[in-house]
This record gives C-alpha cells, sequence and structure tokens, in this order.
C-alpha cells in the first residue's frame, strides 16, 4: 500500500488537497501533530470536497508514534537531499511511505538526519526554494503509481464512460 505522511502540515487549504489526492490514488494519509489549523476547518474540508468521507486517514501525536506504527520504505521529499525522487525505486513487497513536511520549515532536520539515505528532492530552478506542498505531494504519488503500473487505478473515464467526448 502506499502512504502519504504530512509532519506537522500548517496550511488546511494544502492538507484539503492533498486528502482528495489520496482519496483518488487510493492512498492512506498519515497526519503527525502538531498542526497549524484545525482539522474542522472549513477551507480544509472546502478543499477536499466531498472526498473526505472516503479518505483512509490516521493522525499521531508525534514523530516518534508513527515510526512506532508504521513499517516500510521510507522516503523524505526534501530541498536538501541530493537525489532526484525519480531516481529511487518505490516497487517493493514493502509499504511505500511518501513523508512531506511543514510547508514553511519541511521535515524537521533532525528526523532527516537520522534518515539521509531515504532524501529524494524534485529538481527544480536555482531560483526557486521550494513547491507548493500538494503539487509536491502529487507529485510524489503519481511517480510512486507510475513505477508501481497504477495498481487498482482507471487508465479511463469511468464516470461519464470511456467513449464520452468521442461521442458527445
Amino acid at each position: 500500500m502506499n502512504h502519504i505522511v504530512l509532519v506537522h502540515p500548517a496550511i488546511p487549504q494544502n492538507t484539503g488537497n492533498i486528502m482528495r489526492t489520496c482519496v483518488a490514488t487510493e492512498s492512506h494519509l498519515h497526519i503527525i501533530k502538531p498542526l497549524g489549523f484545525s482539522l474542522d476547518d472549513k477551507h480544509m474540508k472546502r478543499a477536499g470536497l466531498d472526498y473526505i468521507k472516503d479518505l483512509k486517514m490516521t493522525i499521531y501525536e508525534d514523530w516518534n508514534d508513527f515510526i512506532s506504527k508504521n513499517f516500510g520504505d521510507y522516503h523524505f521529499y526534501t530541498r536538501y537531499s541530493k537525489k532526484c525522487y525519480s531516481d529511487v525505486s518505490y516497487v517493493s513487497d514493502k509499504d511505500q511511505y511518501i513523508i512531506f513536511g511543514h510547508e514553511h520549515d519541511g521535515i524537521p532536520h533532525d528526523i532527516l538526519k537520522e534518515h539521509l539515505d531515504e532524501c529524494v528532492r524534485i529538481p527544480m530552478s536555482k531560483d526557486a526554494r521550494s513547491l507548493n506542498l500538494s503539487n509536491t505531494v502529487a507529485i510524489g504519488i503519481y511517480e510512486v503509481l507510475r513505477q508501481q503500473n497504477f495498481p487498482d487505478l482507471s487508465k479511463v473515464e469511468v464516470q461519464k464512460g470511456e467513449e464520452f467526448i468521442y461521442n458527445e
């Protein structure tokens, strides 16, 4: 199974968008406190729309609580890595955890230092500091899914039918 992990998320709209991405990709969302908002925040709920009811989500008190309960391959997305996210394999018998940090500070440095070999980065312009968190999550999970050949995901339109646009 694929897992998206948010360490100390701060912006409710980003978390709402990520919730929607988790439902669309059949990924389990893990949120590690503290949060910069309430999970009842109206902006987060609006961004997540009606997808939240289908979301698989677990909340943790802290990093130690999370790692004591979850085992698999960890991939830490950070601007400090020297390894490109697409140069690692996400294909394994183990669960895949792609881990993202706080919008302003990223993943705490003490956590990164314990997992330097598992850190990856998304290439970008030397003039850019970072990408939006929800965009970064989408890039990451879709690379994971691409390498896994999009397991259990539809590659054709199913809501209106795969021939809809051709017959309109």
